[in-house]
């Protein structure tokens, strides 16, 4: 049997020139994946331009630098057409200009697009290793869509390099269903890091606060991707489904923050489609039995996607309107975007039991002169619809759009994006519809989310989120007052209410973080929590002291909630320069002059009416 196949590979051993000799006017020509290019055979095909008319090649990625470059030359418009369905950086400016070239379509159904020869395909050129004892020869570091074209074409050439990687999983094909080899060693294609905006690091800390210990995780591709994996380093029990491996996700795997054991499915493996990265990456996945590559028909299955415990999707977008419409059209500093496999991983992540869907983008284009958060995409393509966004991440915050209404989505937008372009936005949305006509902007929109004061304690083993209130809790804090028990409003506002009407709650909310701040307890899902604790404090500018107040649902009193909550407020009091605190009180109220005893300054008392006054300040340490 070993013969059998090692005759018939001396058989059909050829020259690039002969086998390109082989593709014939008018085929379509199927050219394999980003890293695994066979640029050799590529070379030879362009080489023989002139000698074919109507050729359609068909590419995952629109190839951007020679020889691909000719596509875009209008001289040769009638020899080459491309087809392709993922539009890459599209640095190439020709190319910028030729979006007729671009097939929007989900990655997962390109396979069977192939297979069921939807599109037929007449010539396919990929790179492959050494086959082995067996025959068998592995398509390595881009098995996507090629293992489909390889298995439908009538034409199957491939070039057989050294330095392609053996991968394990469903990736590799036989010498005896291949047509032509074609033997030539070159370096693979190594990719490094783009440069970072200057907020990526901003955007990766709110972005990694969202990710679970033990989460599976899709991280797509772009400038932001290494900043927000290497940002999970301090995470646990991380498992891989996604459609890339990079040098960060590898880097993760050896210091052991990604294990792969709590995945749920394919449990100890590290499962993709392409690996794109340095020569030392490649290495990594070269019969590594940690590693499976598996065609794009199952990496962005979204039914296979959602069997994975948690399963977090993060994807870059470049542009994302006030209702939650997203484009994701790629440019240079997005590196790859596009339709592509976005969507599947989203609907597959939100099926997931636990799973979240991120989506990311810099609030400014890269010179800082435009909004990525704009009132309506219009002239821009929408990739991802407004009913499969929820939660989106910019360097000013993160906000969960699932189940917000379009008013409330566009306040949630609002307070994220970059603070000179609030005003505009919240202007126009008031034009539009998006917002109530009698809605008023405040200065204080355009604070700036003070990420270091978020904390998750545990109380009672259930895990709650301390954090500064934003605009989109109103509703929740509403109700958190509205659930209060008698005594503990007459407590809290010296009376007793029965209302707490928005406008009053929007001042609770609607707070610049540094004069005017609200902390406030959540349990629950990110989103969705429910609010069980408040505390604000107000500037009161004559005298540079903040007047304090908090309130604890009845159910978390007494258990160390109260204390949490002053210290936080003390805290951002301190770091914003203002010199002391103040809290009017009932006498009888134990509990809150026993907590102002407890700070390490000096407290004095006055009686005010039928109350007293608690106060100290930060330059009078007890």
């Amino acid at each position: 049997m070993i013969n059998l196949w090692a005759d018939r590979y001396i058989e059909i051993k050829r020259t690039a020139e002969d086998a390109i000799r082989l593709i014939k006017p008018g085929n379509r020509v199927f050219v394999g994946s980003p890293g695994g290019i066979p640029r050799h055979l590529v070379r030879e095909f362009f080489k023989a331009a002139h000698k074919l008319t109507d050729v359609e090649i068909i590419s995952l990625l629109a190839p951007e630098s020679a020889p691909f470059g000719l596509v875009a030359d209008e001289s040769v418009d009638q020899i080459f057409n491309l087809k392709s369905f993922y539009p890459g950086s599209l640095q190439h400016e020709a190319l910028r200009r030729k979006t007729r070239f671009i097939t929007p379509i989900n990655l997962s159904a390109i396979p069977n697009l192939l297979k069921s020869r939807a599109i037929p395909v007449h010539a396919a050129l990929v790179q492959v290793s050494p086959p082995d004892d067996f025959g068998w020869m592995s398509l390595g570091i881009a098995v996507d869509i090629s293992l489909a074209a390889v298995q439908s074409a009538h034409l199957v050439i491939v070039q057989v390099n050294t330095e392609m990687p053996r991968v394990l999983g469903r990736c590799s094909i036989h010498v005896n269903d291949v047509d032509v080899v074609v033997e030539h060693d070159e370096r693979l294609l190594s990719v490094t890091a783009p440069p970072e905006p200057e907020s990526a690091a901003m955007i990766a800390g709110h972005t990694t606060r969202l990710v679970d210990d033990g989460a599976t995780l899709q991280v797509g591709l772009g400038a932001l991707h290494r900043a927000i994996v290497t940002g999970l380093s301090e995470k646990n029990g991380l498992g891989i489904h996604s459609r890339f491996l990079t040098d960060e996700i590898m880097h993760l795997f050896s210091a052991g923050v990604i294990t792969n054991r709590q995945k749920g499915y394919n449990e100890g493996k590290l499962v993709a489609s392409n690996a794109l990265g340095s020569q030392a990456l490649y290495a990594f996945v070269d019969d590594n039995p940690a590693v499976e590559f598996h065609p794009s028909d199952y990496i962005n299955d979204p039914n296979i996607i959602s069997r994975h415990s948690r399963m977090t999707a993060i994807n870059f977008a470049t542009t994302i309107d006030l209702t939650g419409q997203v484009a994701a059209d790629a440019d240079p500093h997005i590196l790859f975007s596009g339709v592509t496999g976005m969507m599947d991983f989203m609907r597959g992540a939100t099926q997931s039991k636990g799973g979240k869907a991120i989506t990311v983008l810099s609030s400014t284009s890269a010179d800082g002169k435009t909004s990525c958060i704009v009132p309506l995409l219009e002239k821009i393509p929408v990739v991802v619809p407004r009913s499969d966004i929820h939660q989106v991440v910019t360097e000013y915050g993160a906000v969960n759009l699932l189940g917000k209404s379009i008013q409330e989505r566009a306040l949630a937008l609002i307070s994220i994006a970059h603070p000179q372009f609030r005003a505009q936005l919240f202007s126009e949305a008031r034009t539009i519809g998006l917002l109530g006509s009698k809605r008023i902007f405040k200065d204080s929109i355009k604070g700036i989310y003070p990420l270091k004061l978020e904390e998750t304690v545990k109380i009672n083993d259930e895990s709650v989120t301390i954090r500064p209130a934003k605009p989109v809790d109103t509703r929740r804090i509403q109700e958190f007052y509205y659930e209060m028990g008698k005594d503990d409003i007459i407590s809290r506002f010296f009376q007793e209410k029965r209302r707490f009407v928005r406008d009053e709650i929007e001042e609770r909310t609607q707070i610049d973080y540094i004069k005017d701040l609200s902390i406030v307890a959540v349990v629950g899902e990110f989103g969705f929590g429910k609010v069980i604790g408040v505390g604000e404090y107000f500037l009161i500018p004559q005298k540079n002291i903040a007047e304090i107040a908090f309130t604890v649902s009845k159910a978390y009193q007494g258990k160390g909630l109260g204390k949490i909550l002053l210290h936080k407020l003390l805290k951002a009091a301190r770091e914003n320069g203002i010199a002391g605190l103040v809290a009017l009180t009932y006498p009888q109220n134990k509990r809150m002059i026993q907590l102002f005893k407890s700070l390490p300054y000096k407290l004095r008392t006055a009686p005010e009416d039928d109350m007293i006054s608690l106060s100290c300040r930060f330059d009078e340490p007890n």
